[in-house]
């Protein structure tokens, strides 16, 4: 019988899915069959957020530096995806997942826009979970398109520039209304945020592992759970073990 998870569970784990290419590599194969067994992955990882009971999952799927990646990966990921969202929209349904897509969605090929937003519209009643999936994505970049929204409205009379502060900032970033991630995860040992949700995570707890991304399941998900609920979440101020002193 499988032990319960001590507590707290974090309501939003975001992951940056590292390691496809180095997977592929070390066996031989095409980068692309590393992305594919990367696929299986989220789909395991999904599956372990919703019997663990995370609300919201944001995986960094494309980032805005991933365009200068040779055109025939790049479109092989695309496509990839699309297959991705066609082959899993049923399950979707069936768990009453939200899709949610941050990121520069012009960048994006029409037809794998077409079928994001498509599965967006038809997923937008669930609230019981997110899947968020950040593609064509930079935290510089959605950080200073905020900060063009508030220059524009500032000039235009709309906003006092007097008022602007954090909320100000945080609720003209892509998806305003999901909260900070809690823990973020990488994967294949690296143990940077690569300019992944830059604003979002300044106190997420962060957890490197060297598990290559197609390789993740819901043993290394749940370990990554049990790691968080060891941690003491101080957010600026003194931790419960903090002596009078401190």
């Amino acid at each position: 019988m499988e032990k319960p998870l001590p507590t707290p569970i974090p309501r939003h784990i975001a992951i940056i899915m590292d390691g496809n290419g180095r997977w592929a590599r070390a066996r031989g194969l095409p980068r692309l069959k590393g992305h594919e067994a990367g696929a299986e992955s989220v789909r395991r990882v999904l599956r372990a957020a919703r019997k663990y009971g995370v609300k919201y999952v944001t995986l960094y799927a494309f980032s805005v530096e991933n365009w200068s990646r040779p055109a025939i990966e790049v479109r092989g990921l695309m496509r990839l995806l699309r297959t991705f969202l066609k082959a899993n929209e049923s399950e979707l349904h069936e768990n009453r997942t939200r899709l949610r897509v941050m990121g520069r969605r012009s960048d994006l090929p029409a037809a794998t826009d077409r079928e994001l937003a498509r599965i967006e519209a038809a997923t937008a009643c669930y609230d019981e979970r997110q899947l968020v999936l950040c593609l064509s994505y930079g935290g510089r970049t959605e950080i200073a398109a905020a900060a063009r929204k508030i220059a524009e409205e500032a000039a235009a009379g709309a906003l006092d520039p007097a008022a602007v502060d954090e909320a100000a900032v945080a609720s003209r970033l892509y998806l305003p209304d999901v909260p900070d991630p809690d823990l973020v995860v990488r994967t294949s040992g690296e143990r940077r945020l690569s300019n992944f949700l830059l604003w979002q995570c300044a106190y997420a707890e962060f957890l490197s592992t060297s598990v290559a991304w197609p390789d993740f399941g819901e043993d290394d998900f749940r370990t990554a759970l049990e790691e968080f609920s060891r941690r003491h979440r101080r957010f600026g101020g003194l931790g419960p073990d903090a002596g009078p002193s401190a």
